[in-house]
Formats: C-alpha cells, structure tokens, sequence
C-alpha cells in the first residue's frame, strides 16, 4: 500500500472567475478531475476506508457527500460492513422520496445539497456511529452546520458518535477544537499544513473551458442482461450497491467488450456524481487483462482554470451539456488520445444528446470506439 501525503494526493488549481474561492484542492489519484488508474484511485479510498473500519467497526451508517466524495464514501462503507447503509447526498432533483433534508454549502458554486431522511430513524437505530465523508475539509463548518440541523431535526443523533472523514485535512487547530466541541470526530488519510492557498495561485494566469463542438454521430442501441443500477442517493446496503456496480461492469464487458485488444488504451468516465460505478467497471477491465491501459475521471460542475505552465494540474478542458439537465453546463478536463471511452451515467434521461457533446471534447481516432451506459442497462455506441 503506498505511503499517502501531500505530493501523491494534492495539486493545486484555480478555480475560474471565483473570486470566494479561488483556488481549488485537486487529487490526482481521486479519478474526478484528472484521469488515473481504477486501482490506484481504489486503493487510496480503500486505505481510508480500512483506517475507519479499524477505528470504528460498530459502524452501520455511511454519508458521502456530492459530487466529489461519492465514490470515496462508497469504497469507505464497503470496507467497514457488507451491511452497512450507504447514502450519499445530491444536487439532481431525483429520484423520489417522502421527504429530502435540504443544506447550504459554504464554498460552492451549487449552493444546495440535499439528503434523503425519511429512512434516517430506521438508519440510525441500527449504528452506533455515523461517518460523514468527504474528498478534503478545509474549517469543517460546513459539515458542523449540517450536523446540528440533523440534529435539530432528527435528535436521535445527539447520542450517535459523529465522524467527519476525508482524504485531506487541513483543519486549523482552533476549527478542530470547534468541532470537538460539537462531538465531531475527525479522520483523513492525509494532513495537510496550513497554507495559503489563495496566494499560491494569484498570479497564475488561466482561461476558461472552451464549448465542445457537438457533431451529429448515429448511434446503435442495445441492452444490457443485467439489472438496472441502484440509487445510493436513496440509501442502501453498500453491498446491495456494489453488486448492482458489478454485475452492470460484468455484463458488459461480456456482452460488448469482446474485440477489443488488451493494449488498447482506455478510459471510464463518470458523470457527475456517479462515479463509483465507473471506478467499478475500471476495476475489472483491469482485472481481465488491459493493466496498465485503463483510465478513469469524471464530468463536473466546477469550472476550473486552464493553464499549460509546468507542475499545473488542469491543462485542457471543454464545457460539455449535463447528462441529467439539459440546460446545465459541465466541464470535462485533462483529455487524451483513447482507443475506447466509455461512459457509465446513472442518470433517468434516456438519449445521446449529452453524449454527442461529451465525445466533441476527446480526439477520438478514426476508427475510436465510444459505448454509452445509461442506468446500467440501457447502451449506445459508435
């Protein structure tokens, strides 16, 4: 298992016209902003998710926070319990449920998240702990706020242990005192010092995500003998999830993958908050053989500065149409020369528009194959 720190697990970028904030904390082994190897992102979340089994076994209740931390949180779950409730929280207006808990994120361009919490006092009552997961805290206050209104909504946990986890931490010593004081526990894979980070980046000169020119393709359709995939946004036993994730990355490598040679260079993309049921599929084309060969990363709301200078981790980057809205605009960064892209999106809105856009991003070779997974069953490709 590596040794994580700082020079393995972070980078540094701008984020574009964001005058709050305007850096951004980039993890190169996290498969979101930057491409990487399905293992290496699962063994930096597994090594986080193992330090937390250890440290609280009794717990049966995971809460990954969008976009970026859902695939972490789920890996985090996995390696506690095969029974423990995985759930993370969202920024899509799906899927249905009795009733969501709303919050505000300090930070962010996307000001609202929400959690389901209808099933919260059947969760709660099975756990002795609740671990709260995040890719980086930086004060902690958003997770305090969050917390003292389930609190005030849902007093059951009051008498819960609380953890917020994360792979980067760079909590001050007067934010964690704040948050013991809140019985807030802390865990993270990596501690980092307290910097200035708004600084680091001042003079760094960057532009913005260019529009990706969307080209009519003909796609073909087919589907799927498999299941569709299931909702963590909902909550469910981790392993009722990762099975879902692959028995859809099995099936389709057999189904769909037969001719492609095991040098090919590939890459898994997810899309927004679906992520882990990329890694997933990442996984096991490695597993059967293309090592090596194999990327993952994902599609974004954030729009981050692009800069080619050396030792700068965004250098390419394209506005592409959401996959679950089509009036929403994401970004996709750091393309590359692939021999397969396939995208994996749990998203309920059937058709290719978004996919037309996404593949104008990429300098697809001629003879390039490009696969489409929507909801785990359903498959268009070139």
């Amino acid at each position: 298992m590596p040794d994580y720190t700082s020079n393995n697990t972070l980078r540094i970028a701008k984020r574009f016209q964001n005058s709050k904030r305007p850096y951004l904390l980039v993890n190169p082994l996290q498969a979101k902003h930057i491409p990487v190897r399905p293992s290496q992102a699962a063994d930096m979340m597994e090594a986080l998710g193992d330090l937390l089994a250890r440290k609280y076994p009794q717990t049966k209740l995971v809460i990954g926070f969008a976009e970026t931390a859902t695939a972490i949180g789920a890996v985090v779950a996995e390696r506690i319990a095969p029974d423990c409730v995985y759930v993370h929280t969202t920024r899509e207006q799906f899927p249905a449920a009795n009733q969501w808990i709303e919050f505000l994120e300090e930070h962010s361009h996307a000001v609202e998240q929400k959690l389901r919490g209808d099933q919260l006092p059947e969760w709660l009552a099975d756990t002795e702990c609740v671990i709260l997961v995040d890719d980086e805290i930086s004060t902690g206050k958003t997770l305090m706020n969050m917390i003292r209104e389930l609190k005030e909504q849902y007093p059951a946990f009051s008498e819960k242990k609380m953890v917020a986890a994360s792979i980067l931490n760079r909590v001050s010593p007067e934010n964690e005192a704040q948050m013991q004081q809140a019985g807030i526990e802390s865990a993270y894979l990596v501690k980092l010092p307290q910097e200035d980070y708004a600084a680091q980046v001042e003079t760094i000169a960057v532009r913005g995500a260019d529009a990706a020119e969307s080209t009519q393709r003909l796609f073909h359709h087919t589907r799927l003998s498999c299941g569709a995939l299931k909702d963590p946004r909902l909550g469910l036993p981790i392993w009722d999830y990762k099975h879902s994730c692959m028995q859809m990355a099995e099936t389709f490598c057999r189904q769909m993958l037969g001719g492609i040679s095991p040098g090919a260079r590939v890459l898994v993309l997810g899309t927004e908050e679906c992520m882990y049921p990329a890694l997933m599929l990442g996984k096991v084309l490695e597993q059967q053989g293309m090592d090596g060969g194999v990327r993952c990363h994902a599609t974004t709301r954030s729009p981050i500065g692009i800069c080619t200078q050396e030792g700068y981790p965004i250098f390419s980057g394209s506005k592409i149409p959401s996959f679950y809205e089509e009036n929403r605009t994401t970004y996709i960064y750091d393309t590359d020369v692939y021999d397969v892209v396939i995208v994996v999106s749990d998203t309920p809105v059937k058709g290719t528009k978004a996919l037309a856009g996404l593949i104008a991003a990429f300098p697809l070779q001629k003879d390039a194959q490009v696969f489409y997974v929507q909801g785990g069953q359903d498959v268009w490709y070139l």
